[in-house]
């Protein structure tokens, strides 16, 4: 069992950035890729950004390339998401997601654990 924990969430003006960083409670995290999913009010959850557990390659949904960053830290079991240039269509419950020694998904049920979420909000 994989316990994740998303912080660094918050308001913020368009044009603005923000990290966020979820800690994993896991010995094996170097094991694990990483998802980053959104999900908007009304909305389905969605991919936003992936790093996998090997080789740390990343990916990303178009709609955040250029602008948003994922990187891990395996030290310290932790994933980050830095978001730059946000936009108010960025606002949604982020979430942070972990699948075993696998490659990356954009697809949110290949995701065997995730976290509580914290919200982001980009005013206009």
């Amino acid at each position: 069992q994989v316990h994740l924990v998303e912080s660094g969430g918050g308001l913020v003006q368009a044009g603005g950035s923000l990290r966020l960083s979820c800690a994993a409670s896991t010995r094996t995290f170097s094991s694990y890729t990483m998802g980053w999913f959104r999900q908007a009010p009304g909305k389905e959850r969605e991919f936003v950004a992936a790093i996998t557990w090997s080789e740390g390659r990343t990916y990303y949904a178009d709609s955040v390339k250029g602008r948003f960053t994922i990187s891990r830290d395996n030290a310290k079991n932790t994933v980050y998401l830095q978001m730059n240039g946000l936009k108010p269509e960025d606002t949604a419950v982020y979430y942070c997601a972990a699948r075993w020694k696998t490659i990356y998904s954009a697809y949110r049920y290949d995701y065997d654990y995730w976290g509580q979420g914290t919200q982001v909000t980009v005013s206009s």
